[in-house]
């Protein structure tokens, strides 16, 4: 079988999840499961010492005066479980790097300037119909001692039984995002990760979970 006829890992789960359900369904056809989010590694910059501010708006530190630098971009989404149904107070963190390409943590040695207004960190919990929304900056891509780093944010996702360390990417970073090799790990799975540009500052990723 060539390569174009395989299924991913997390597709075939998908579609024997569906096939699952026609079955318990007397044949019905039912919606199809989505296709399971993609995994990724924690990184080495998860933050030691966490923010006092960690809302869902990362571009102002709470007492400062002042606003993240960068372009301030919107993300929302819901959390699924692996039928789609939504997943209520999941809880959310994330981190990322700044506008310059760095990570507000002591083991990033790069020349870039820290922002002291840029937060970095938020802690969430989903809604009932699973939704979230976060309110930061476009992270810079960056050199690494792995090679070149593109844009990304680095979600730990806990819903009732199942955990999820991923990282998000963005569609507009196609040039970018085939020279990062933890990217490319993703193959075919990549389009899980990426959250879909709905206009100019703001996007949409929806984060399913392996968990009923």
């Amino acid at each position: 079988m060539d390569h174009d006829h395989k299924l991913s890992r997390r597709h075939f789960a998908g579609a024997a999840l569906t096939a699952a359900g026609l079955i318990a369904g007397g044949g019905m056809a039912r919606a199809a499961a989505p296709p399971l989010t993609a995994g990724g590694p924690l990184g080495p910059f998860y933050p030691i010492q966490r923010p006092g501010d960690d809302d869902f708006d990362m571009t102002q530190i709470k007492g400062n005066a002042g606003r993240a630098l960068g372009k301030v971009i919107e993300v929302t989404g819901r959390v699924l479980d692996r039928m789609g149904n939504p997943v209520r107070g999941a809880e959310l963190e994330l981190w990322q790097c700044n506008a310059a390409g760095r990570y507000a943590h002591p083991g990033d040695v790069a020349a870039a300037p820290l922002d002291p207004n840029f937060q970095g960190f938020a802690k969430l919990v989903t809604g009932p119909t699973g939704e979230w929304r976060i309110r930061t900056i476009k992270p810079s891509g960056y050199d690494s001692p792995i090679g070149w780093r593109t844009p990304h944010i680095h979600f730990d996702i806990k819903g009732r039984a199942a955990r999820l360390i991923t990282q998000m990417y963005f569609t507009e970073d196609t040039a970018t995002n085939s020279k990062d090799a933890l990217y490319n790990e993703l193959g075919e799975d990549a389009v899980t990760a990426m959250a879909k540009q709905m206009a100019d500052d703001t996007y949409r990723w929806d984060i399913v979970l392996f968990e009923s």
